[in-house]
Formats: C-alpha cells, sequence, structure tokens
C-alpha cells in the first residue's frame, strides 16, 4: 500500500494504491483460496461501503481517545453533523485488473514511492520569482501544459506532501506483512505449487548506470580508458586519478 498525496498541479490529493492478492490463506492456513467471483475479490461498490464505514469508525474512536482537535470534535453536535454528512456520500472506490504482468503494476506504484510531488524533468525554469512546470490536465483529455506560481506558492504546494514525522509513505499488509512474511508466503506457494523465488543479489550502482545508460561509469571521459579509481592524498578527502592516455 503506497500513499500518494499530490496531484499534476502539486494541489492536495490525497488517496492511496493498493496490490491486493486475488486470495488467500485459509483460516487454519491449510488451503488457498480464490474468489468465487468473477472478476475482483470483492464487489467495488460494497468494499466503498466497508471502508467508509472503517474510517468513520476510526475517527469516533480517535475521537474518544482525545486525538482529534478541532472545534469540530470538540463538539458533539458539531462532530455528529460532520459524520451524518459523511455518512450520507457515496465514498469512490476504485478498482482494475492489473495491467499486463505484474512488473508493470509494481513498475507504477515504484513511481510514486520514493520521490514527493514532482520529478526535475518536469520543471521547465525559474525566472527569480516564479516557478514554470509541465502538468497534465486530467480533466481535459490528459493535455500537458505548463503551469506558472510565484516561488513561494510553488515551495508551499510541494512541502504539503513532504510527511510529517512518524507518518509512513509505504506499509505492507496482510501475507506481505513483515512478521510473518517469511512464513506465510513459503506456505502460500507450497500451496499453490510455486518454487521458491530466486536469490536476489542487489545491483550495485555501476551495474545498474551501465544497464540504464549504457555508459560506464568508471571510464575517463577525457581519453576513454579506465577504470578510474579513487587514491586518498594529504590535506582532501579523495582525489580521482585519471589513467595516463596512451
Amino acid at each position: 500500500m503506497v500513499l500518494h498525496t499530490w496531484g499534476q498541479n502539486l494541489g492536495q490529493h490525497i488517496h492511496v494504491h493498493c496490490i491486493v492478492t486475488d486470495g488467500g490463506l485459509s483460516p487454519d492456513k491449510d488451503r488457498w483460496l480464490t474468489p468465487t467471483r468473477k472478476g475482483f475479490l470483492f464487489p467495488t461498490r460494497a468494499l466503498s461501503k466497508v471502508f467508509r464505514g472503517k474510517v468513520l469508525d476510526f475517527l469516533a474512536a480517535a475521537r474518544r481517545k482525545g486525538e482529534l482537535r478541532s472545534d469540530r470534535a470538540d463538539d458533539d453536535h458539531a462532530f455528529e453533523r460532520l459524520a451524518a454528512a459523511m455518512r450520507s456520500r457515496d465514498w469512490v472506490n476504485y478498482a482494475k485488473a492489473p495491467f499486463a504482468n505484474t512488473g508493470q503494476v509494481l513498475g507504477y506504484l515504484g513511481r510514486y514511492s520514493h520521490k514527493t510531488a514532482i520529478s526535475n524533468r518536469r520543471l521547465v525554469d525559474f525566472d527569480g520569482e516564479s516557478v514554470r512546470f509541465r502538468w497534465r490536465d486530467t480533466a481535459h483529455g490528459n493535455t500537458v501544459k505548463v503551469m506558472r506560481l510565484g516561488a513561494g506558492e510553488f515551495i508551499r504546494r510541494f512541502l504539503l506532501h513532504v510527511l510529517p514525522k512518524g507518518f509512513t509513505r509505504i506499509r505492507h499488509y496482510g501475507l506481505l506483512a513483515n512478521r510473518f512474511r517469511a512464513r506465510k508466503l513459503a506456505r502460500c506457494r507450497a500451496l499453490i505449487g510455486q518454487p521458491d523465488p530466486e536469490p536476489f543479489e542487489p545491483e550495485s550502482g555501476h551495474a545498474m548506470m551501465l544497464r540504464l545508460t549504457g555508459k560506464d561509469i568508471t571510464i575517463c571521459e577525457q581519453c576513454g580508458h579506465g577504470p578510474l579509481r579513487q587514491t586518498p592524498i594529504p590535506g582532501t578527502v579523495w582525489q580521482v586519478a585519471r589513467p595516463t592516455p596512451p
């Protein structure tokens, strides 16, 4: 589950993206259960109602513990009116089948998991007072436009998406919850006849850059020979020693 708080114009658009398994372990852990419905694991409209009920229950519990601080939370009648208004509205839950393969799903979520609000490639320029950046207008056919914001407003919108201390952007749950993940996944593989995954070998920075860019970062840009090596010298932290050109 990945928390995503921004829209293309850097405004607040708070929602979560979730990957849900198409089935799960039985309570006695002896069977793998698959949905009887054709399509999704849960009916989306029913899931919307359950989600609404869960959120309202958590808000009420937090209020009882004194964890909500606002004029509406402190006033019984105001909180009840707010809860009734939230209960009367349809909440939107959107579920869809995965893309072409698992890798595309993980790649899509990966774009949100370790960045905040805007990437450098969307920035157009800064004239000392205003920032211009590209954004997709989803209300008009995903048209790419350029927005200009004053520097102060741009920073204000960006900081809306810096998580407060103690908040978590990524959370693993269910079969992937940290506490019993190895044991549960091993049991799932045994029940559905899947082999153990291949051991994961961490990729070095050098290998990653070579794979992504096709460029060997250890080769000297001046003479085209290498590899470069780092050697400490007195008075400095590091010096990059280039190979002698042939």
